[in-house]
């Protein structure tokens, strides 16, 4: 569930290397920044007003997806998205334009339905058609705001740019509570992860017309590992009209934890998902969603100590994955007390309620196509999640192909497989 390392590492070391693999990305984007690819500092740190957004404090709910503030990022030509995909070892040959990149400051909600802001990337094709599909692009699993893709110098930016190379605008959302938007990051929860991803793609509609290429309203979604999931439900409330400028035309989710309830946590107990993988996705999951859902009254409960001291403080959106994934235990028994482990076989109310609210993303019947990017290596998001989506499509008359990336394809692998056919095969849809 959580975003892609640089290089292909075996699937036991996934979880102990991914501090090591964000140094070596930012690395690689320290370089792309000293050859002029992004705006001055100072303007990425402070959004630029855009002429006439309100400045009120007073949010409203009806003022959903309205756009606050846009922010050049960068500007590449497509000899630089090249090398820039390159470098994450991503097949170039999709790369047809360069790329505009700004981050959107937009209206949206929290969970509980109140006003917030949030922010994310939005990428522009230099040259193409005048009026522009949008790919809505949702990341994976970052426990630092700093990560999200309309902050972050590494992974986080790497699908927008290729698919913004292939001529179509991009809408990467940060998801509340990560970039620059205000409070926690409700992880795993679908809802708030879905309003927050609609809504960018209604401020980019305003930010596509103020920058002179206006959006069609089609929409092709994908996103990657919780970003797969995210992608699904969004597609589901596309399609129920939940804005009427904007038309679903394919779903391509990529490692999704379709079926926590059914696959993941299965996958957890009996040893496919890695055990610091399980230790790191368990703890984020059940931090935030205690936070929404009766899922514990007392850490204690549910972290053995010292644990249970420390765990919650850990998901602050501050502390780096590194600082995270080195200060919880190997394995979900030395995590999890006896008690609350059987839960995860049998799970209470509270537990219950959270898993409800994350899962059933792909229970419905789109019109659109549907393509489900999975590997039979992974182990940090078994290929199960994708078999499990594609038998609930099928129960409503829709066939939804699993792409096998193969056994040799880790988790971030599958989405370095995946990526570039993505690209052509939305292509092919644009036709």
């Amino acid at each position: 569930m959580t975003t892609g390392s640089h290089n292909s590492l075996p699937p036991q070391h996934h979880s102990r290397t991914r501090a090591r693999a964000r140094r070596a990305l930012a690395a690689a984007a320290a370089v792309l920044l000293a050859v002029g690819l992004a705006a001055p500092a100072a303007a990425a740190a402070t959004p630029a007003p855009v002429p006439g957004s309100p400045t009120s404090p007073t949010e409203r709910t009806n003022s959903r997806g309205e756009l606050l503030a846009v922010t050049p990022l960068a500007r590449l030509t497509p000899a630089q998205v090249a090398a820039y995909a390159r470098d994450f070892g991503v097949d170039t040959a999709t790369v047809r334009h360069g790329v505009a990149a700004y981050r959107l400051t937009y209206r949206t909600v929290t969970p509980q339905g109140a006003p917030t802001t949030a922010t994310g990337l939005f990428a522009l094709p230099e040259g193409g058609p005048h009026r522009l599909a949008v790919v809505s692009d949702t990341h994976g699993t970052m426990v630092n705001r700093d990560d999200a893709p309309s902050t972050a110098g590494d992974f986080g930016k790497l699908t927008p740019y290729l698919h913004a190379s292939a001529g179509r605008a991009v809408a990467a959302p940060d998801y509340l509570g990560l970039g620059l938007g205000p409070g926690l990051h409700p992880y795993m929860d679908t809802r708030s992860a879905v309003s927050a991803s609609l809504d960018l793609l209604r401020a980019s509609r305003e930010a596509g017309r103020r920058l002179g290429r206006p959006l069609t309203g089609d929409v092709y979604a994908t996103g990657f590992s919780q970003g797969g999931q995210v992608a699904m439900a969004l597609g589901r409330e596309l399609s129920r009209g939940a804005d009427r400028h904007l038309r679903l035309r394919g779903l391509a989710p990529v490692a999704g934890p379709h079926d926590v309830r059914g696959a993941e946590l299965p996958a957890i107990l009996d040893g496919r998902v890695d055990e610091r993988s399980a230790v790191f996705y368990l703890s984020y999951y059940l931090t935030a969603a205690n936070r929404l859902h009766p899922v514990y009254r007392d850490p204690a409960e549910a972290f053995r100590a010292p644990y249970a001291g420390v765990v919650e403080g850990l998901f602050d959106t501050r502390h780096t994955e590194e600082q995270v994934v080195t200060a919880l235990p190997g394995t979900v028994r030395e995590l999890l007390t006896d008690s609350f482990l059987r839960q995860l076989d049998r799970p209470g109310p509270g537990l219950s309620a959270a898993l409800e609210a994350t899962d059933g993303g792909c229970d419905w019947r789109p019109a659109a196509p549907v393509r489900l990017y999975a590997s039979t290596g992974d182990r940090d998001v078994p290929i199960a999640n994708s078999r499990s989506c594609a038998a609930a499509l099928a129960a409503h008359g829709v066939r939804a192909p699993v792409l096998d990336q193969g056994q040799d394809a880790g988790h971030f692998a599958t989405l370095r497989a995946a990526a570039p056919q993505i690209v052509r095969w939305f292509d092919g849809l644009d036709r």
